[in-house]
């Protein structure tokens, strides 16, 4: 079979990557007769740039120009057979595609369901800052991956799961595919929890979701098998920055080499300043913020954070790369900050500077927000580590 994207995305150079040429194709498969302004909005295309794909993709032979625009017969079946629609409750699909909280109603059993699966997980351990996010979150979060066409037939990553979101992805994906047939995503989980692991594994098999587990310590890069491979990831972090920038950095090696792939960053609602520092740890990484969605994760029993927190989905560019390819040894988790007394090593000019609860600076956040007292640069690595 032909393959469309590749073929269009030779002859039209998108800054935007091939998955703008996707989401143009799924576009006309899900609304046939779509005007081009219509679908050049919908992609978020200047429309001569949106023009310029559509006729490739008619030259090619995926598409055709009538009243709107629409897939051919090969066209549907490449949609269908290569992109994981084939089989899909269509009818469903639209429904939880538009905006607003209309899933509530139609998923009303499904949450039913969950509610029962996520009553039964472990016990958060909160040396580790696992904290529960609701039912009701979790199954948001994946509708947010549906609407973000970063699910059907794709390979999606959970960098940490105690919020069961691979196993709400793996129900709606279930619910999406009432015969079986057609559904080609898979959902794998990273997690050093054993518990959670052998909780998410059991209900898998009991519901024959398409997830797969490993166990990883993310201070350690990720095996070898695991890099490049996905076409997205979760990640609700521990709230340091150090934490976050971790659990970024090891989800980053893990996706394809490619723009335009989504991230979704679960974080607490922050400061300017630690949301500054936040920013300059993406650009570092080469991403780029595409949408902050405030209140959007709720969590049981989280009062230090107000039991709220922020999605905040990220953008993979050309300069994307893991900012800590390495093994990890600073504090990760928040109580790991409070208790050590840690001294860091500027990498420009080799200026040492003590961080910790009885040191001047308490987190590496303030260090770098600073700078070295010396040069004012602002990367650093880690020498020593004791209790304070």
């Amino acid at each position: 079979m032909k393959n469309y994207i590749e073929e269009t995305y030779k002859q039209v150079r998108l800054q935007e990557g091939k998955r703008v040429i996707e989401q143009f194709l799924i576009q006309c498969y899900l609304n046939p007769g779509i005007p081009t302004k219509e679908l050049a909005r919908s992609v978020l295309l200047p429309i001569p740039v949106a023009t310029a794909i559509k006729k490739e993709l008619i030259k090619a032979g995926a598409l055709r120009q009538g009243s709107g625009v629409e897939c051919t017969e090969g066209g549907n079946e490449y949609v269908e057979r290569v992109l994981g629609y084939g089989g899909l409750d269509l009818e469903l699909l639209q429904l939880l595609l538009h905006e607003g909280e209309v899933w509530k109603k139609e998923l009303a059993d499904l949450l039913e369901v969950m509610e029962e699966i996520f009553s039964a997980r472990p016990q958060v351990d909160v040396l580790i800052d696992q904290s529960k996010c609701t039912v009701e979150t979790s199954l948001r979060r994946a509708i947010l991956c549906l609407r973000d066409q970063a699910l059907l037939g794709k390979n999606v990553l959970c960098v940490g799961d105690d919020d069961l979101v691979s196993v709400s992805l793996g129900l709606l994906l279930k619910r999406l595919y009432p015969t079986g047939g057609g559904q080609t995503a898979r959902i794998d989980v990273i997690d050093i929890d054993e518990r959670f692991l052998s909780y998410i594994e059991r209900v898998a098999a009991e519901n024959d979701l398409p997830i797969t587990c490993h166990r990883a310590d993310l201070r350690q890069p990720l095996p070898k098998r695991l890099h490049g491979k996905y076409d997205c990831f979760f990640t609700d972090p521990p709230y340091t920055l150090q934490g976050m920038t971790l659990f970024l950095s090891r989800g980053i090696s893990a996706l394809q080499k490619q723009k335009g792939l989504s991230i979704f960053l679960s974080f607490a609602h922050k400061s300017p300043d630690f949301t500054l520092a936040m920013q300059r740890e993406f650009v570092r990484a080469g991403l780029t913020v595409r949408e902050v969605i405030s209140h959007f994760n709720e969590y049981e029993a989280a009062q230090m954070i107000g039991n709220r927190g922020q999605m905040i989905v990220l953008s993979t560019t050309e300069m994307t790369m893991p900012g800590i390819p390495h093994t990890f040894q600073d504090a990760l988790y928040t109580g790991e900050e409070k208790q050590t007394l840690r001294t860091y090593r500027c990498k420009r000019c080799n200026e040492s500077v003590q961080v910790g609860a009885k040191a001047k600076l308490a987190t590496i956040e303030e260090l770098k927000k600073r700078g070295c007292p010396r040069c004012k640069n602002v990367t650093f690595e880690l020498i020593t580590r004791k209790p304070s």
